[in-house]
C-alpha cells in the first residue's frame, strides 16, 4: 500500500499549512488553517523535522496524510505550488486537501480488507468501492470540495463491518463479550487482557495499559490508542489498524505488529 503513504517529497507540505494546530501537549503553538507553520522551510520540509518531539511538536509525529498530500499536489493540482499560484487555487487546494485524505484512509481499509481470505465473500463489492473511491479522489478540485464525503463513508462502513464481522467469527474462542466497540476504556487496566477478536471500533484506549495485552486478530478501526502503552502485546493479525494510530502509542521491541505497518522510530527511545 505505498502509495497510500505520505510522500513528502512530491507534496507541498500541504498538513503543514492547511490544518490547524492546538497549544497542546502535542503543537507548542497555535497556528490557524491556511497559514504556514513557521518551521517550514521554502522547499516545503520541516526544518526541525529530527527535533519534532523535543520542540514540542509529537502530533506532527504521529501525523500522515494515507498519500493525499501528493495526490493533491501532482494530481489535482498538476504540479502547481500553492506558494507560486494565486490565492485562489492556494485557497482551494488547502480545502480539498482534508477531504482527499479522509478518501485516501477509506482506501487504505478497503485495500487491507481485500488481502483478508476470511472476507472472501464480500470483495467483490470491497473491489467496487475502492476502484470507485480511487475514481473520487481524481475528480477535479470543484468535484472534491462538493463531495459528501460522510455519505460515501457511511456505503464503505458497510462492507467494512461485514468484513470484520467474518473475519472475527474465525477466532472462535466462546463465552467472551468481543463487543467493544466505542467502549470508554481511557486509561483501563488491561495489561494481559485476552481481547483476541474483539471488535474495538473507535474505543477510547486513551494511557491504557495493553502491556502484555493479546490483540490478535482484532478490530482496531478508529480506536483511540494515544499514550496506551503497547509494550509486549501481540497484535498478530489485528486489522483495520492505521499508521498514525500506532505512532500514537508507546510500545517496545518486543510488540508484535502487523505486516501492514511499521514500528515507530520513538519507541525505541
Amino acid at each position: 500500500m505505498i502509495e497510500l503513504r505520505g510522500d513528502c517529497g512530491s507534496c507541498f507540505g500541504l498538513c503543514c499549512v492547511a490544518l490547524p494546530f492546538t497549544a497542546s501537549a502535542d503543537f507548542a503553538r497555535d497556528k490557524p488553517a491556511g497559514t504556514p507553520c513557521p518551521n517550514l522551510r521554502a522547499d516545503h520540509r520541516c526544518g526541525i523535522h529530527a527535533r519534532l518531539r523535543d520542540e514540542g511538536f509529537s502530533g506532527c509525529t504521529v501525523y500522515d496524510c494515507f498519500g493525499a498530500g501528493q495526490k493533491v499536489s501532482q494530481v489535482t493540482f498538476g504540479g502547481r505550488d500553492w506558494r507560486t499560484g494565486s490565492r485562489e487555487d492556494a485557497r482551494r487546494m488547502f480545502d480539498v486537501f482534508p477531504v482527499v485524505r479522509q478518501l485516501h484512509e477509506l482506501l487504505w481499509y478497503l485495500t487491507e480488507a481485500l488481502t483478508l481470505p476470511a472476507a472472501r465473500p464480500v470483495h467483490a463489492g470491497l473491489r467496487r468501492l475502492r476502484e470507485r473511491t480511487e475514481a473520487l479522489t481524481r475528480g477535479t478540485a470543484e468535484e472534491l470540495a462538493a463531495l459528501d464525503v460522510p455519505a460515501h463513508r457511511e456505503e464503505v462502513n458497510v462492507l467494512l463491518l461485514r468484513t470484520s464481522e467474518l473475519v472475527r467469527a474465525g477466532v472462535g474462542v466462546k463465552g467472551r463479550k468481543k463487543n467493544r466497540r466505542g467502549a470508554d476504556l481511557m486509561g483501563a487496566r488491561l495489561k494481559g487482557a485476552d481481547l483476541r477478536g474483539a471488535t474495538l471500533r473507535g474505543a477510547y484506549l486513551i494511557a491504557a495499559d495493553l502491556t502484555g495485552a493479546d490483540l490478535r486478530d482484532a478490530d482496531l478501526i478508529g480506536a483511540d490508542l494515544r499514550d496506551a502503552d503497547l509494550t509486549d502485546a501481540d497484535l498478530t493479525g489485528a486489522f483495520f489498524l492505521t499508521q498514525p494510530q500506532l505512532n500514537a502509542a508507546r510500545g517496545s521491541s518486543g510488540t508484535r505488529l502487523p505486516a501492514s505497518v511499521a514500528r515507530p522510530a520513538h519507541w525505541a527511545a
